[in-house]
């Protein structure tokens, strides 16, 4: 029962904890490790010890999982370079750098056990760096090589710690012993990537579905331990591989499941891990009090280590950035990425709850194991604070460009166009008998999407889309109609069951509702900043963006008595109309009926371009 009291109040503490950090602008990690650090001196506070089974089988397996089937396989191959030389490289070279300190540092302390802590403290913690990333709005590539990085070093790591453990040292070995993890994990995570697809083109229950991949991270990682490969690399296979065929294998409904119910667990694991780090503060410094050091011998010893992982992390990603990965220009911006990008991956190395459970694997009779397991407490939370607190002040201060919001609009506009045009394609070619009009109603749910799409990039203020006048509308006809069944369900005249399902109607068709309107300050405020394709067509390489000049009306909408959303100027001819979500679409009419093939916005701050003939913008 005290256990359950724990557990509840420490889930109840972590999601108060993310919710305060949420409203006073801090990471939530660096909030709960401090908060964990602070609750585990109070008397009324149980004392935890996280033991090593228990994350790295209990708790590292589902967070590997959840973080690869959410991950890209074509960015990971895109960065497969520089993801390898920070996972393997790096690692390596951060637990020989650290076991030569604390060798020195450290009297009585063996070489193997010196690589050992260097195993330990080497591999950063995918979940701080995201969740830190994300937060601050670091460019998709830094976070990209940062998650790609996290779901391999751990391997790495515990390679080499069980090799400096067997008192090989850190030599040939070490390559031996990954090759042979690897293959091995890359083995199991491949045949259960065949079994489960095999297994999930026969379940259409999106229940039997969420299911099965609750077993599949701890089957993928008992069978790899259990024939001596890396259980790490064969969640991560798995997880990357069906994550990148689940459009394929698994049905709509399985999908959104999956994603919903893993985003939870997910969660819930990543913030308690760092409540449960700062929880092991109070007995660690217990067991200090029985080291014969002297209290600046430690300090030393453990400041030492911390600034060797900082140190020798930024020396590895500057080399090898010359030396191993030597990046090529960025698909979307043409140019090499800079230097401060690379400062950014180095620094962004906030180690987490693998490295605490790995330094308990030190066996117990090691001379000094107590000062041992500070020197990584002190990595793990002086990373997550110093690094952790300084990343968004360093990312502002060397102008690394977030995200932008317009980016994002003007692709998923592109995107939804060409796949509607798919779509019309099949529809044209498709043989049917329509008494009841249904090809318009599809047709015209195509286009209410699209327009919705595109109403992202309109900011023009103080004027509702008319996508976000259907939300606003249609969720408050919604709002009355769940009203009166709710009164319906109250009389009991009707069975819970036909309740329940009308509700469950009522609530998909709200999840669908566009809510476009919500991102529209958010992209007006980056429209000054233009996005281009990979490639360009041959029409929007010869129609350049002309410029910015502001129009104020669509004459044609003034001719007809209507009104216009947004306008659009024909870089032919200077014709200005209105665009694809206004009630004639003149912009569109001109091109049908003079053939001009590309447009440009006519909105305050934007110089986006649209080719009507090849459905590409730039």
């Amino acid at each position: 029962m005290h256990v359950a009291l724990f557990l509840i109040a420490l889930v109840v503490g972590v999601l108060a904890g993310v919710v305060v950090a949420g409203r006073i602008g801090v990471p939530a990690p660096l909030l709960l490790v401090v908060g964990g650090v602070g609750a585990s001196f109070l008397p009324f506070v149980p004392q935890v010890h996280l033991e090593p089974e228990v994350v790295l089988i209990g708790l590292l397996p589902p967070l590997l999982y959840s973080a690869s089937i959410s991950s890209s396989l074509i960015d990971f191959n895109a960065h497969r370079r520089v993801i390898l030389a920070l996972s393997i490289g790096a690692v390596l070279f951060t637990t020989a750098g650290v076991g030569v300190v604390i060798h020195e540092l450290l009297p009585g302390v063996s070489w193997p056990i010196a690589f050992a802590l260097g195993a330990v403290v080497a591999p950063p913690d995918a979940v701080a760096a995201t969740a830190i990333g994300r937060n601050i709005g670091l460019p998709r590539r830094i976070v990209t090589i940062l998650e790609g990085e996290s779901l391999f070093n751990d391997a790495t790591a515990l390679v080499a710690l069980r090799t400096a453990l067997a008192a090989t040292g850190i030599s040939w070995v070490v390559g031996v012993d990954f090759l042979v993890a690897a293959g091995g994990g890359v083995l199991i995570g491949a045949l259960a990537f065949v079994v489960v697809g095999w297994m999930r083109r026969r379940i259409t229950d999106p229940v039997l579905d969420v299911g099965l991949s609750f077993v599949i991270p701890f089957a993928c990682f008992i069978a790899a331990e259990e024939i001596h490969a890396s259980g790490v690399v064969a969640v991560v296979v798995a997880g990357l591989l069906l994550g990148h065929k689940a459009p394929i294998l698994q049905t709509a409904q399985s999908r959104i499941a999956e994603s919903t119910n893993w985003r939870t667990i997910a969660f819930l694991l990543e913030n308690t891990v760092f409540a449960l780090i700062g929880l092991q503060a109070q007995w660690l410094f217990q067991d200090l009090a029985d080291s014969d050091l002297s209290g600046g011998r430690i300090t030393a010893i453990c400041v030492s280590t911390l600034l060797a992982c900082i140190v020798l992390r930024l020396i590895w990603v500057y080399v090898s950035r010359w030396m191993l990965v030597r990046p090529g220009p960025d698909p979307t911006t043409g140019h090499r990425p800079p230097i401060a990008q690379t400062f950014l991956v180095g620094w962004a190395g906030m180690r987490g709850v693998v490295t605490l459970a790995a330094a308990f694997l030190i066996p117990e009779d090691t001379e000094h194991r107590e000062v041992l397991l500070m020197a990584a407490f002190t990595v793990v939370a002086g990373t997550l604070l110093i690094q952790g607190l300084t990343l968004p002040v360093l990312a502002r201060w060397l102008k690394v460009p977030s995200p932008d919001p317009l980016d994002d609009a003007l692709a998923r506009a592109t995107l939804l166009q060409q796949a509607s045009k798919a779509a019309l394609d099949e529809l044209d070619a498709m043989e049917y008998d329509d008494q009841a009009g249904v090809v318009d109603l599809v047709r015209q749910r195509l286009d209410q999407r699209n327009f919705a799409a595109w109403e992202r990039l309109s900011t023009t203020a103080d004027q509702e889309s008319p996508a976000a006048l259907y939300y606003r509308i249609r969720t408050q006809m919604l709002q009355a109609e769940r009203r009166r069944i709710l009164e319906i369900r109250k009389s009991g005249t009707v069975d819970s069951e036909v309740i329940a399902d009308v509700l469950a109607t009522l609530d998909i068709e709200e999840s669908m509702l566009d809510t476009a309107e919500a991102e529209r300050d958010e992209t007006a405020a980056y429209a000054s900043r233009r996005w281009t394709t990979g490639e360009l067509c041959p029409d929007l390489e010869q129609y350049g963006a002309a410029e910015a000049e502001q129009a104020t009306y669509c004459q044609a909408c003034l001719d007809e008595g209507t009104q216009w959303v947004a306008l659009r100027r024909c870089l032919e001819c200077g014709n200005v109309a209105c665009c694809d979500s206004s009630p004639k679409q003149h912009a569109t009419r001109h091109f049908h009926e003079s053939t001009h093939p590309v447009m440009q916005s006519a909105e305050p701050g934007e110089d986006w371009r649209w080719c009507y003939v090849h459905h590409l913008t730039a």
